[in-house]
């Protein structure tokens, strides 16, 4: 069997495992504070994650042709095979060494350090796309502070609505409310993360002469939506308990005002075609509620482990990259 069919195969599983990876390891951030909060049961918010996980991974393309595109030139690639190989190999082991852990840390920033670093290490410097690439550092970069911003405010308006409202009222009324909240919350994942899979797979086909555009395939597009809905339905309980309890202590009312600005940021940046960090996003806007509560409320201890892992994610994975494309390119 021709070598460049093999590499091109072993990138769909690769690609396909990530997403299945990515659905137990972000998906655990999107449905973590309707756990916590007990407006659903884990059982239930996973399987809601899945179904809402799956429909958003089909709506949308956009974000998935920046991945393919934007990085670097896919059609400019020599060794482009080995190079995505790598890159995927890289993102799959920090995901899972920081799974392990419990630490959110950020599936994109993993996967379009990996593509960068394998790439750099493959062709030097020159061979990355600078203006796609800054525009997508700008939005993993803008999205947290963003969300953040849009969680104070949310949270500000509901104390203000709900100021004289009866307690247990509000709290039942919110915990309903956040069933919808959260299956946004996961529909909205689905609208972006499932894509970076279908932009690895595309790029992969496209350096192996097997697709000449940057259309996504339609069998890609199922293929990556059934893998992320697959790995969201095995969950990912110790992130659950990071995200969903560590940062603050988490009230429906909370759950839900973290839900809607989360779902708000990642949903604009599928529309204009950008790439986001669904743990980034949601962890920023748990914060962004905390404050407008009560500031010393916030686990600022955990939030800062939680950033320096955001700040380290690309470098390291970046590295990782480099290092497993010159061990991969000695063998193929």
């Amino acid at each position: 069997m021709d070598m460049i069919l093999v590499l091109t195969i072993c990138i769909v599983i690769f690609a396909l495992a990530f997403d299945f990876i990515n659905g137990f390891h972000d998906t655990a951030n999107a449905i973590a504070t309707s756990v916590s909060t007990r407006a659903l049961t884990p059982r239930r918010a996973i399987l809601l994650a899945a179904a809402m996980n799956f429909i958003g991974a089909l709506t949308f393309t956009g974000v998935a042709k920046t991945i393919t595109k934007d990085i670097v030139d896919p059609f400019a690639l020599e060794n482009g095979p080995i190079i995505i190989l790598a890159a995927l190999t890289s993102a799959i082991a920090w995901n899972l060494i920081t799974w392990y852990y419990g630490i959110p840390s950020s599936s994109s920033h993993a996967l379009i350090g990996s593509i960068a670093g394998a790439a750099v290490s493959a062709a030097g410097i020159g061979i990355l796309n600078y203006q796609g690439f800054l525009k997508i550092l700008e939005s993993l970069i803008l999205s947290p502070f963003l969300a953040l911003g849009v969680g104070f405010v949310i949270m500000t308006i509901f104390r203000f609505l709900f100021k004289n409202a009866n307690l247990y009222g509000t709290t039942k009324g919110f915990r309903l409310f956040q069933i919808v909240t959260a299956a946004l919350q996961a529909y909205t994942h689905g609208t972006n993360d499932a894509q970076k899979a279908m932009g690895i797979i595309t790029m992969a086909l496209i350096a192996g002469g097997y697709h000449a555009t940057t259309d996504i395939p339609e069998w890609v597009r199922i293929a990556a939506a059934t893998a992320m809905g697959l790995g969201t339905a095995v969950g990912g309980w110790k992130i659950i308990k990071t995200v969903g309890g560590k940062i603050m202590k988490i009230r429906p009312i909370n759950g839900a005002a973290a839900d809607l600005s989360s779902a708000l940021v990642i949903f604009s940046a599928t529309t204009f075609h950008l790439p986001v960090s669904t743990t980034h996003v949601i962890s920023s806007a748990i914060m962004g509620v905390g404050a407008a509560q009560r500031v010393k409320g916030v686990k600022w201890g955990v939030a800062r482990r939680i950033v320096i892992t955001w700040v380290i994610t690309l470098p390291i994975s970046a590295l990782i990259a480099g290092f497993l494309y010159q061990v991969f390119n000695l063998f193929f």
